[in-house]
């Protein structure tokens, strides 16, 4: 038998629940006075409280084992529109196999304080997690807290990776950084296996708006073999931009204590994109340095994707992707070079069409 948690059964019994000095809200509840400033400059906050539909929001909870045995993401999210809800998705990088667990839109609630979720009787934020889905076969219980986390930073004209697209607000989709990397300390029960997930690698991420994008390529990693603290993050992207469209990117690598980023607006440009069938490799140069990524997808599984808000779109990612990245400064020297043989990788839609050499 399961026991809902007791902070749970508050928040279901009340509208804007408060437990232990924190407040959490539904959606269409009245958060407090400045939250909508509050959100703008922390972007792993809930950001969609007075959104109604055509509207989606997600975070990405990537874990790997200390072995690198056992690779998950989680992803707890709402979506909102003519079938409105809230889920979590589960994806297994090892087998490639799925899950979809819809919850009530009344039953996600997010704190006003900081990135802190409840989807049913799941709950997600920056420290800690607890997950309870499924039965038999698919049940997968377990919690855990977040460990040493590096977090992306936070600038007054910069609030996050999107840099200054982050005030736009007709962008389609917009991206958020919650956890660059981290370590694990927790445990899951899935079906009758117990998983131990301490020691292990952690990452997360968000996104939010309106629809994905048409075509893109993401590719994240922060298991690195000859680099422990190293991670990386890249996304290519087709992007509606008043009535056209254009090849937009962002991301970072975080190596030797250091964050070189690279995007768009930072100036930075694509000089090689080359995808064919599972494979990829782009060539960025910015200003101070040249990276290079190439990565291969893995096993893959089916994950839904939002149109309009609705999670109507089959994509396909693969957790265990081989990727390698080196990074260059103007003068040929070598600052990083590493290979990742646990990643996460996405090549959707028409990705020939994202070369921006070709357009």
């Amino acid at each position: 038998m399961r026991v809902v948690p007791y902070l749970l059964f508050l928040l279901l019994t009340t509208s804007c629940a408060f437990a232990q000095q924190e407040r959490f809200c539904r959606i269409g509840d009245s958060p407090e006075t400045l939250y909508g400033l509050k959100r703008l400059w922390n972007p792993e906050y809930f950001q969609g409280y007075s959104k109604t539909k055509s509207y989606f929001e997600g975070w990405y909870f990537k874990m790997v084992s200390a072995n690198g045995k056992h690779r998950y993401a989680f992803i707890p999210g709402v979506s909102l529109g003519d079938d409105s809800h809230s889920f979590v998705q589960v994806i297994d990088g090892t087998t490639g196999s799925t899950q979809y667990y819809r919850f009530p839109i009344e039953e996600f609630y997010y704190s006003t304080n900081r990135f802190a979720v409840w989807v049913g009787p799941n709950f997600f934020s920056a420290d800690s997690f607890f997950v309870d889905l499924g039965a038999g076969e698919n049940l997968i219980i377990g919690k855990g807290l977040i460990l040493n986390r590096v977090e992306y930073p936070i600038k007054p004209l910069m609030p996050g990776i999107m840099g200054w697209y982050r005030f736009v607000p007709f962008m389609e989709c917009f991206h958020g950084i919650v956890s660059i990397d981290h370590t694990l300390l927790g445990d899951f029960l899935v079906g009758s296996q117990i998983i131990s997930f301490t020691g292990g690698k952690g990452y997360i991420e968000k996104d939010w708006g309106k629809s994905m994008p048409s075509a893109w390529v993401w590719t994240q990693s922060n298991n690195f073999s000859n680099s422990p603290n190293a991670s990386f993050m890249l996304s290519v992207a087709n992007i509606p931009w008043m009535g056209r469209s254009f090849t937009g990117f962002l991301g970072y690598l975080y190596a030797n204590g250091n964050l070189y980023r690279f995007a768009t607006y930072t100036g930075a440009k694509i000089k090689v994109f080359e995808t064919e069938g599972d494979k990829v490799r782009v060539v960025i140069e910015s200003r101070k340095f040249t990276i290079e990524f190439i990565g291969v997808k893995g096993t893959r599984g089916n994950l839904l994707a939002p149109v309009a808000g609705e999670m109507s779109r089959t994509i396909h990612e693969s957790i265990d992707a081989i990727i390698s990245v080196k990074l260059t400064d103007n003068e040929g020297l070598v600052l990083f070079e590493g290979e990742a043989p646990i990643a996460g990788l996405e090549l959707v839609g028409d990705t020939n069409a994202l070369n921006p050499n070709k357009q």
